[in-house]
């Protein structure tokens, strides 16, 4: 396998590089020249930008956000965006041996020669491949010790919502919707970057700061109690604000999408089209922080997707189309849209799939327009067993619900079904647990009346992970002891071949409660992880747990004080600098009306519940009724 790219480094390298790409697992991982792959000429004029996803190249290659900027970016003349992935343990073993900086796969630059390295943030438990990245780019792990030769480092994201444990390696944060505000970035970095050799670093952020949507936290001061609760913020530049309000995208239709996506040379998780139906849910499920954080709902016109799809397929030749969005059959026009793409693809050989599916008869009959030659499986997310605990999450979902679903699924022919539940709830009892138990018991003999021995049923239990920006924010999680008690008796109870169970690691649920929720006192914590060898920590063969209780007694934290502390209402959140659209009063009426065991209705089918998104449901023409 020859590679030829364009750096000073060419020769040497190429020659090291095309002799270690013999010697790893998977090659295609780091190869580039993949279909849809875009290059640029005198790339020394341009404003190069890497795109680092700080997962595996087939986890990071079938996310959606990651295609949207490479396309927004490439589209302009003056920039370049390349793609960096995590190395596998054994193509870094080699990068190390060999002196070889890490690269992109574009033009193969090392990424200390990028202006500006994106990180997409995606899950808490990415945090040391993000500093793994760095390393082996060469470049300083600490933003402090970063000065104008290196890289810009920013990052966005989800995860970017609580951006306190990353605050000491990232220069700064991109809190929302992306499409518009890099352009914005770019723009800037680039009047920066032409000017004279006396501009500072410092000139750059405080022109950045000022952009809707960035959150630099070195302009920032956190202050504690002595009990280690955070007693308050303070700027450290005038221009600084106090809130930073997300982004927000109001019009998707208008809004850049990439036609050509990249079509990778080996297998990947979604080797697939993907078309983002619409953004957002109104449903308030009080455990989902996606649905807070990415409201209001916004959709695609159906002739834009119709659109968009055929130039996908064009492009791409992708056999399958998936329809993505936090909940594919809510998109207002499902119906008319699945049946106009089926129609348009089934004789060419392309499938339409639903991902995301709620609970009710007509999300089967949908699956069953799209699935109408292979029926691969559906999936449902009861999340719990009895009618208390779906007011307390407010999941107003049935077991009623659930069971005419299924009962429906095994008439259009459906053999296997899997099933999401949630342990670890608050005002969780036993007699919740049983419930569960007795729901996974009655799908299994309906399928067993049904459809017989060819039926399987998968079950996925998972701890709760109180998360920022939700209801849920104040509750301590469940110790490992009170979630390893009722996984082990849901074993107990559980005992069919025609089941299969799998448990979330309460070691590694406890490690993302704590970042999830976590201050920037963590950044030591997380540094010394990364320097005794932590990396890939949300893969179960990589995680260290005993390196990770190190890291914390070296710095004297204790993971319980930020997973399993009860957070009360006056609480400052190291989270509260971010604005997401909804306000922390409704958070707290929320979590106050979880505990009486009481239900909010989805707005979209009711009347506006005043969430503190009024203005811009509003201004992008969604009225609600407020009477």
């Amino acid at each position: 396998m020859i590679i030829d790219r364009n750096h000073k480094n060419n020769n040497r390298n190429m020659i090291i590089i095309n002799k270690m790409l013999g010697e790893v697992e998977k090659p295609g991982r780091y190869t580039g020249e993949e279909y849809n792959e875009i290059k640029k000429e005198n790339d020394q004029q341009l404003i190069r930008i890497a795109l680092a996803f700080p997962d595996l190249y087939e986890i990071g290659m079938s996310y959606l956000g990651f295609k949207i900027l490479y396309d927004i970016i490439n589209k302009r003349e003056d920039s370049w965006a390349e793609r960096v992935f995590s190395p596998a343990l054994d193509f870094e073993k080699s990068l190390i041996k060999n002196d070889i900086p890490l690269f992109s796969l574009e033009s193969f630059r090392p990424l200390s020669e990028f202006n500006i390295i994106g990180f997409s943030l995606q899950y808490e438990m990415s945090y040391t491949n993000i500093l793994n990245i760095l390393h082996l780019g060469r470049i300083p792990l600490r933003a402090r010790n970063r000065d104008k030769e290196n890289p810009l480092i920013i990052a966005g994201g989800p995860v970017a919502f609580n951006p306190e444990p990353l605050a000491e390696f990232i220069d700064l944060f991109v809190i929302g919707d992306g499409e518009e505000v890099i352009n914005e970035i770019i723009d800037i970095y680039k009047d920066w970057y032409g000017k004279s050799e006396n501009s500072s670093k410092k000139e750059l952020l405080n022109n950045l700061v000022r952009l809707p949507g960035i959150y630099i936290p070195s302009f920032y001061q956190v202050n504690y109690h002595t009990d280690g609760r955070i007693s308050f913020f303070q700027k450290n530049e005038k221009h600084a604000p106090f809130k930073i309000r997300k982004r927000i995208v109001k019009n998707l239709d208008k809004t850049p999408f990439p036609i050509a996506p990249i079509v990778p040379n080996i297998d990947v998780v979604h080797n697939r089209i993907t078309l983002e139906v619409f953004r957002g849910c109104t449903r308030g499920c009080r455990f989902c922080q996606a649905g807070i954080i990415y409201r209001p709902v916004r959709e695609r016109s159906v002739g834009c997707l119709l659109e968009l799809a055929e130039n996908s397929f064009i492009n791409t030749g992708y056999e399958e189309i998936s329809l993505s969005s936090l909940s594919s059959s809510d998109y207002s026009q499902i119906d008319s849209l699945t049946k106009k793409l089926v129609d348009c693809y089934q004789n060419r050989g392309v499938g339409i799939s639903l991902p995301s599916l709620r609970i009710d008869n007509f999300s089967v009959h949908l699956a069953n327009q799209t699935q109408r030659v292979r029926k691969t499986g559906l999936t449902f997310a009861p999340e719990v067993g009895t009618e208390r605990m779906n007011k307390i999450i407010n999941k107003n979902v049935s077991e009623e619900d659930l069971f005419r679903t299924v009962q429906y699924a095994f008439k259009m022919g459906w053999r296997r079904i899997k099933l999401y539940f949630m342990v670890g709830l608050p005002a969780e009892t036993q007699e919740d647990i049983e419930g569960i138990i007795r729901l996974i018991k009655k799908v299994e003999m309906m399928g067993r009346e049904k459809v017989g021995k060819k039926f399987s049923l998968n079950i996925s239990i998972n701890a709760l992970i109180p998360k920022p920006h939700t209801p849920f924010q104040w509750v301590a999680q469940e110790t490992e002891e009170e979630l390893n008690k009722k996984f082990r008796y849901i074993i107990q109870k559980i005992r069919s071949n025609s089941i299969s169970l799998s448990f979330s690691d309460t070691k590694l649920a406890l490690l993302e409660a704590v970042f999830s929720r976590g201050d920037r006192r963590l950044g030591d914590v997380l540094e010394e992880a990364f320097r005794r060898g932590c990396k890939f920590d949300s893969w179960r063969e990589h995680f260290n747990f005993k390196s990770w209780q190190e890291s914390f007694q070296k710095f004297d934290l204790d993971m319980a004080f930020y997973a399993h502390r009860e957070r009360g209402k006056d609480d400052i959140m190291p989270w509260d600098l971010i604005d997401c659209g909804v306000s922390k009063q409704y958070l707290w009426s929320e979590w106050e009306k979880a505990i009486q065991e009481a239900n909010t209705d989805d707005c979209r089918q009711s009347i506006c519940n005043s969430c503190g998104l009024e203005d811009i449901c509003q201004e992008i023409g969604i009225n609600r009724n407020n009477s």
